[in-house]
């Protein structure tokens, strides 16, 4: 009997992805996103599978679809999207997950919660394990979003706890890669697209700020293996990079792909922006087997042409904002 898969947020970047990868091993899937921060052309790939179907909706209102699998990924994730309306971004991670998990409640459902390495704060530990509690501002500028996450964690852990749903939680480090949208706001997608357009590249900080870099393929194999592993291990499980880079080689990496002329320039950086952020995945190659093969020099080729191809196509002129 096919399964049903419903994935929230199926428009997005990463949830597009899921819909594709999820269609391909044989799942009806079920794509929900409000297109807030998605996009429909996302999916023009899967809009004559008949395994496909996608409908616009709300997931802070309550919804009533049959599925046997439900994955979140429903919130925006880059600073100046869930900055730009943070009570909606909070309201998403809560109101959000609590209706979907009532979802899995109600059709004896496998809920996976996608949660992120900013339940992490700017650590003081390094690399991050699962078992870190974090150090996170709750009043800061992006509090909507980490504190948001935190919440939808626990939520998930007294479903399973309480109400016997099967709950799994990731925790997602930086991850880059095609359809990401060019001008979210990511510090991938901002400095390939000024490179691309030959504009200097705005650097927050002094560059010594250091993220680990995850291709998105490689990122999608994993939330697939835990999604159907069958043991009952419900996480967290960090799934990112561990090699770490600053983002002044990140930037120079970029600008030698690009074989562009553009500059570095440097500005201020953005309030409870973390320092330094790298996974320890070691409970992710244990219990999946799962270790992120795209080296970096790769996945940026492969972006950067997917940029190219995109800035060849449209006129586009957007500003650009926050590093993430």
């Amino acid at each position: 009997m096919v399964k049903t898969v419903l994935i929230s947020g199926g428009a997005g970047f990463l949830g597009s992805h899921l819909c594709k990868r999820f269609c391909a091993e044989g799942f009806r899937v079920i794509a929900l996103d409000d297109l807030s921060s998605g996009s429909i052309q996302n999916l023009t790939s899967l809009q004559n599978d008949p395994l496909f179907a996608f409908i616009e909706s709300d997931i802070t209102k309550p919804i009533d679809i049959p599925a046997d699998i439900i994955l979140n990924f429903a919130c925006p994730a880059s600073p100046p999207r869930y900055q730009s309306d943070p009570i909606k971004t909070f309201k998403t991670s809560i109101f959000g997950t609590y209706n979907l998990l009532e979802l899995a409640r109600n059709y004896n459902s496998l809920f996976l919660q996608a949660s992120t390495s900013e339940i992490y704060g700017s650590p003081l530990q390094h690399p991050q394990t699962e078992s870190y509690w974090g150090n996170v501002n709750p009043i800061g500028i992006r509090s909507c979003y980490d504190e948001g996450k935190r919440a939808a964690e626990t939520l998930c852990h007294d479903y399973l706890w309480k109400k016997n749903v099967k709950t799994k939680i990731i925790r997602i480090f930086n991850t880059y890669g095609p359809y990401m949208d060019m001008y979210d706001g990511r510090v991938v997608s901002n400095f390939i697209v000024q490179a691309l357009q030959q504009k200097p590249l705005h650097m927050y900080g002094d560059g010594k700020s250091t993220r680990s870099f995850c291709y998105v393929d490689d990122l999608i194999e994993g939330i697939f293996k835990f999604t159907v592993d069958p043991s009952s291990h419900s996480g967290p499980v960090n799934l990112g990079n561990p090699d770490e880079i600053t983002l002044k080689k990140l930037a120079e990496e970029i600008i030698k792909l690009t074989e562009t002329t553009s500059q570095i320039i440097h500005q201020d950086r953005p309030s409870d922006d973390p320092q330094r952020r790298c996974p320890d995945i070691s409970l992710a190659k244990k219990l999946l087997n799962w270790y992120p093969g795209t080296s970096l020099q790769e996945g940026l080729l492969k972006t950067i042409q997917y940029f190219s191809s995109l800035l060849s196509n449209k006129n586009h002129d957007h500003g650009i904002q926050e590093q993430r």
